[in-house]
């Protein structure tokens, strides 16, 4: 969701968390603003848009002094995006600063009960509510530590907040609920922000924070503490292996065309350790002991849920494992009917993402063990499931998710292969084959990967003025018909459905003519004959049809487009970087933000 930062170090502030800032942009925004103290006074300086146009307001103010603040960038929830809502919010003395993600429920009643007390409120936020009710607590804690605490206790909802104060200079306090927060540690500085890359160029040592805790840093020391007790809470610095390089371009014009083209190494790293080519063995060490579930329940949003859909498929046929899979945000409201040997594989991109983890938290509350499949090391799921299986996708900056998909694919076919294996359900013949089919997709992808995206440039200015897009595909390629519509609709915004193809007839196809195009996965498999007949069912209505096929695959379309063949399910692997990059082109082409697309967030910690 939106950027965090705070900073106390020997550096002037104003600069670092500017560029922590940028180094969040990708999380999507609206307005951004700064808070620090300088000459024991608190100054906040904010602005609708983009960072620039805070930047611009910045040059006028002398901000050299100053070594601890915090920044933020909003992505408007309560209030319009402008500057009056923008963050940081202060109280009414203007002595504390707060930023602030997530949703606090019970702000109405909050203000409420501090307008009463005399408070008054200038923004439409929920967030204004929380300086407000520190300074309430100041009165009656006699200090910020323990009124920041005081007021902690009175939210309900989500929150990461990080809060500065005239009263105590050169110390920021942070402090989360169900949103994320981790704190960097260097040498005469450090961080707390809602994500790593804001802190990587100065340091790779990070503590992450758990639901409850509240930190206190300044320029040489740093304490976590339980926000309810307040006693202190023994922590560990961990060391992350991926560093500033890699969340950068990289020479590409998008991060999300650079992570496309990761593709080919993404799953080459997802399969490292894993897998052995020589001996067709598949081992995922991070479930040893783990008995293999008579039911798995995948739990999943978007892209996540996407794949999860296809790893249905490998996991029922590969594994005989029975498969449902839930959208979160559906499956935390109702009462799931588990059984004692079921299990729960909740896949996020971030690990943070609320509805699944509230689904998460509702199973292990039932008693049932719960694996993780996410990217980020350290994440709220990865550190909740009973088990995890880290993606090994390295940082994902565009807004709209590619390379992680596919490195969930990856990790979905292992699982598949490893407890088909341990079931003994799986043939060694079918083993072997796609263990070596498998390893083959790195080089596959790496050598398509430049053809497809020129073919995809071609087919998106073709294209370019469609007003509606219709994604058909069946088995393993319906769940990319709906990841192919998301992605268009995400950074085009072009409006597109995904549907299984024999489903057209059922409703969609009376949405067939000349100006609605289909774009058509008929890949070359023992499904083809049947969508070749849904169509000719298009063709008979006039309907203009782009076919992602294979060489030698009898299909007649507008506009037909060939991409390598790969083996059964496999042959998902270069259909899904075709969907993206034909989505990107038309999104650059149309002049759209490609990697910060209107009203999205890179990571949804609030339903």
């Amino acid at each position: 969701m939106c950027g965090i930062i705070g900073y106390s170090g020997h550096r002037p502030a104003v600069p670092v968390i500017i560029e922590g800032l940028r180094r969040l942009e990708y999380r999507g925004y609206d307005s951004a603003g700064v808070a620090f103290v300088q000459n024991r006074e608190l100054s906040i300086i904010r602005a609708p848009g983009k960072l620039r146009e805070l930047e611009k307001k910045l040059e006028c103010v002398n901000v050299s002094i100053a070594t601890s603040g915090m920044g933020h960038t909003r992505w408007a929830t309560h209030g319009l995006p402008n500057e009056t809502n923008a963050h940081p919010h202060r109280d009414g003395d203007q002595r504390i600063a707060v930023v602030h993600n997530g949703i606090i429920e019970n702000y109405l009643e909050l203000r409420e009960r501090l307008g009463a007390k005399g408070h008054t409120f200038v923004t439409q936020t929920d967030t204004e509510t929380i300086p407000h009710l520190i300074a309430e607590g100041l009165k009656e804690q006699g200090d910020l530590f323990h009124a920041l605490g005081w007021a902690l206790a009175q939210l309900e909802g989500a929150y990461a907040v990080v809060v500065v104060s005239a009263e105590e200079p050169g110390v920021v306090y942070g402090a989360r609920k169900s949103s994320p927060l981790v704190m960097g540690t260097g040498t005469g500085e450090n961080f707390i922000a809602s994500d790593i890359p804001a802190f990587l160029p100065y340091t790779r040592d990070v503590v992450f924070l758990e639901d409850g805790e509240l930190v206190r840093i300044d320029a040489n020391s740093w304490q976590v503490f339980d926000a309810a007790t307040l006693a202190p809470v023994k922590k560990t610095v961990q060391h992350i292996s991926w560093d500033v390089q890699a969340a950068q371009k990289g020479g590409f014009k998008h991060f999300m065309l650079k992570e496309i083209f990761e593709q080919p190494r993404v799953v080459a790293d997802c399969l490292a350790g894993r897998v052995d080519r020589c001996s067709s063995a598949v081992r995922l060490p991070e479930l040893d002991g783990m008995a293999i579930p008579e039911r798995l329940h995948i739990v999943a949003c978007g892209t996540s849920f996407h794949a999860g859909l296809w790893g249905k498929l490998l996991l029922e046929t590969w594994a005989q494992v029975p498969v449902s899979v839930e959208i979160a945000s559906e499956f935390r409201y109702r009462s799931p009917l588990v059984g004692g040997r079921d299990a729960v594989l909740a896949i996020s991109q971030s690990g943070e993402t609320a509805d699944t983890l509230a689904g998460l938290r509702l199973m292990k509350e039932r008693g049932v063990p719960v694996i993780g499949l996410c990217n980020v090391v350290g994440s709220s799921i990865a550190r909740e499931a009973d088990r995890v299986v880290y993606t090994q996708a390295g940082p994902e900056i565009s807004v709209a998710s590619t390379k992680a998909m596919c490195s969930q694919l990856t990790a979905l076919a292992v699982l598949a292969l490893h407890w088909g294996e341990a079931r003994g359900v799986l043939g060694a013949e079918t083993r072997a084959r796609a263990v070596a089919e498998l390893c083959s997709l790195p080089d596959l992808l790496d050598g398509a990967l430049p053809a497809m995206r020129e073919r995809a440039a071609e087919l998106a200015r073709e294209y370019s003025e469609a007003a509606s897009f219709l994604y058909l595909g069946r088995g393993h390629c319906y769940p990319l018909a709906l990841e192919g519509a998301l992605k268009l609709k995400e950074i085009s915004y072009i409006h597109a459905e995904g549907y299984a193809a024999g489903e057209m007839k059922h409703g969609p196809i009376a949405l067939i003519d000349p100006r609605f195009p289909t774009f058509a996965l008929a890949l070359d498999d023992e499904l083809l004959p049947k969508v070749v007949s849904n169509l000719q069912e298009v063709q008979a209505r006039h309907g203009r049809i782009l076919a992602l096929t294979n060489e030698g695959a009898r299909v007649t379309a507008d506009d037909v487009w060939n991409i390598p063949r790969a083996w059964g399910p496999l042959a998902a692997f270069p259909a899904l970087p075709a969907l993206q990059l034909f989505a990107y082109e038309m999104a650059d082409y149309l002049g759209k933000d490609v990697d910060q697309p209107r009203n999205l967030a890179k990571s949804v910690t609030v339903e």
